[in-house]
């Protein structure tokens, strides 16, 4: 308990915290924010990925080994914050969805991930379709992508989790509170007192008593989504594991 004292049993059961909680208007705002954020990162992300995975994938590419090293080398060495931050507003993304959103079209890590699975397809499979006259978009759409489902579904998963959990670069690019994701209004609540901004419809004596347990519950109400999608992908993990283990 906040007082300090050790009970052997529980005192109660009570949620009178998640109602508090879930009384903050923010918390509602930064739900709506995260799940577009979520939504449109998902849907960028994996189109640009799977083109890119695609072509890349392609033996016949002209500088394809090349161009992958180039891709590697993002991946340890950056300009930094304070170019990022230039860039983006150089482009008039400041306080929109888009900062969030564009800069990060293509995670390299999904790239390899997913290149290294669209390689480890059977080539034959893809020489009979290209006699039979399939071009690359049906390549792509018919034999390419139902037999990396599996794959995708991680690249899914991952491009989900980086999204709902994103709080750094919207607090460096959002100054406007009504664009602020679910994460973003987390921090505030945690750091700054738990009955700010709050309408509890009680006393101060009685907020303050339950001020740390209402942060408690609102770290459990922004994570049950991702509890409860999860357990349903988790068993991808392992095939896209031994994918990346087997050719690289």
């Amino acid at each position: 308990m906040a007082s300090g004292s050790l009970l052997w049993k529980p005192a109660g059961f009570s949620m009178l915290a998640y109602e508090r909680a879930l009384a903050n208007l923010a918390i509602w705002t930064g739900y709506g924010n995260t799940i577009k954020l979520v939504a449109g990162g998902i849907v960028l992300n994996l189109t640009m990925t799977i083109v890119a995975a695609y072509v890349l994938s392609r033996r016949l590419v002209l500088w394809n080994k090349l161009l992958m090293q180039f891709i590697v080398v993002t991946m340890f060495f950056n300009a930094g914050l304070i170019p990022f931050y230039l860039v983006v507003k150089g482009m008039g993304l400041m306080n929109t969805l888009g900062a969030l959103l564009l800069p990060f079209a293509i995670h390299t890590f999904h790239l390899i991930i997913l290149r290294t699975a669209f390689l480890s397809l059977p080539a034959e499979l893809e020489e009979s379709a290209q006699i039979d006259g399939a071009n690359h978009l049906t390549l792509l759409l018919h034999i390419v992508l139902p037999l990396s489902l599996p794959v995708i579904s991680v690249i899914v998963l991952y491009t989900a989790a980086d999204k709902w959990n994103m709080w750094f670069i919207p607090s460096v690019f959002i100054q406007e509170r009504t664009l602020y994701p679910l994460q973003l209004v987390l921090r505030e609540i945690l750091l700054n007192n738990a009955t700010d901004n709050i309408s509890y419809g009680a006393g101060v004596g009685e907020a303050a008593k339950i001020g740390e347990t209402i942060k408690y519950a609102t770290i459990v109400i922004c994570t049950v989504p991702v509890l409860v999608i999860y357990p349903f992908l988790q068993k991808y993990f392992v095939k896209s594991a031994l994918v990346g283990a087997i050719k690289g």
